[in-house]
C-alpha cells in the first residue's frame, strides 16, 4: 500500500499538504513568533516585518501567529468530531444492515427524518437551543451528519453480508459478533478510510462556515473561520485579512481531498 501511495503523484502531493498542516498544528508554539491572543491597539494594521511576517489585524494581533494556531484549532475540532461520527456510523450502520428486520427499518426511518433537514438547519437549531460553545457546536455537527455516513456504511455491509465468505463463516459456526468484527468490518475498512478521509475536507469547511456565522467559536479565537468573520468588514480596505485564512482553509481542504481521491483510486482502481 505504501509503495502504491508513493508512486501516485496526487497522493504524494495531498499527503505533503496534510503533513504541512499537521506540523503547523503540532509545532504552533514553536513556529508562531508571537502570542496569537495578544492585543496591541497601537500596532494595528502593521505591514509585513520581521516581527510580524504577515502584518497585524485590527487589534494589533500577529496574523501569521493566528494562522499557525488556526491549524491547531481547526483540526483539533474536526478530527474528534470525525472520529465520533466514524464510530457511531460504523456501529449503527453495520448493526442495521446485518441484523435487518425491524431494527433496520427503524434505522432507515430515523435516518430519513434527520436527512430531510439540511445539516445547517439542524446545527442552527441545536446551537440556538443549547447555547454557543465549541462542545455544543461539536455535538450539533455530530447529530447533523452521522446519518449520512451511517447510511453509506450500511450500504457497504449489505453488499458484504451476501458474499460467499460470510456464508462460509456462518456454516463454520462463527457467531454474529465474530462475523462482523473479524470478517465484514476488515473487508469494508479500506473503503471507509477513503470515505472518511475525504470527509475531513467537508468538516473543515463546515466548521469554518459556522465560525464565520459566529456559531460556537468564541470571539477572538484564532480559528480560520472566525478570522474570516472578524475580517469581513475590512474586505475592501484590508483584503489580505480575508485572503490569508481563506487560503489556509483551501489548502487544507484540497490536501485531504487530493489524498482521499488518490487513496480511493489505489484501493479500488
Amino acid at each position: 500500500m505504501l509503495g502504491k501511495i508513493i508512486k501516485n503523484k496526487q497522493a504524494v502531493i495531498g499527503l505533503i499538504m496534510i503533513i504541512i498542516v499537521l506540523i503547523a498544528a503540532v509545532l504552533a508554539p514553536v513556529i508562531a513568533p508571537n502570542d496569537p491572543m495578544k492585543v496591541n491597539i497601537t500596532k494595528k494594521f502593521q505591514n509585513n516585518s520581521s516581527e510580524y511576517p504577515l502584518g497585524t489585524d485590527q487589534l494589533g494581533r500577529c496574523v501569521f501567529s493566528r494562522l499557525v494556531y488556526g491549524a491547531r484549532y481547526s483540526l483539533g475540532i474536526v478530527i474528534p468530531i470525525l472520529l465520533v461520527v466514524a464510530l457511531l456510523s460504523i456501529i449503527l450502520g453495520t448493526s442495521a444492515a446485518y441484523v435487518g428486520g425491524k431494527f433496520d427499518r427503524i434505522f432507515i426511518l430515523i435516518s430519513d427524518m434527520v436527512m430531510a433537514f439540511p445539516p445547517l438547519v439542524i446545527v442552527l437549531a441545536l446551537v440556538g437551543s443549547l447555547g454557543q460553545g465549541i462542545l455544543n457546536l461539536a455535538f450539533a455537527m455530530i447529530f447533523s451528519v452521522w446519518v449520512w455516513y451511517a447510511k453509506v456504511v450500511r450500504s457497504y455491509v449489505l453488499i458484504e453480508k451476501n458474499k460467499d465468505y460470510v456464508t462460509a463463516a456462518i456454516i463454520a459456526g462463527s457467531t454474529d459478533k465474530d462475523i462482523i468484527i473479524k470478517h465484514i468490518v476488515p473487508n469494508i475498512l479500506p473503503s471507509l478510510i477513503v470515505f472518511f478521509s475525504t470527509g475531513v475536507a467537508g468538516m473543515i469547511l463546515m466548521i469554518s462556515g459556522f465560525s464565520f456565522l459566529g456559531l460556537g467559536i468564541e470571539a477572538g479565537t484564532p480559528e480560520w473561520g472566525a478570522m474570516l468573520s472578524g475580517a469581513k468588514q475590512y474586505i475592501y480596505s484590508r483584503p489580505y485579512m480575508i485572503a490569508y485564512p481563506g487560503i489556509c482553509i483551501l489548502f487544507t481542504a484540497a490536501g485531504f481531498n487530493l489524498f482521499g481521491e488518490a487513496l480511493r483510486d489505489i484501493i479500488s482502481p
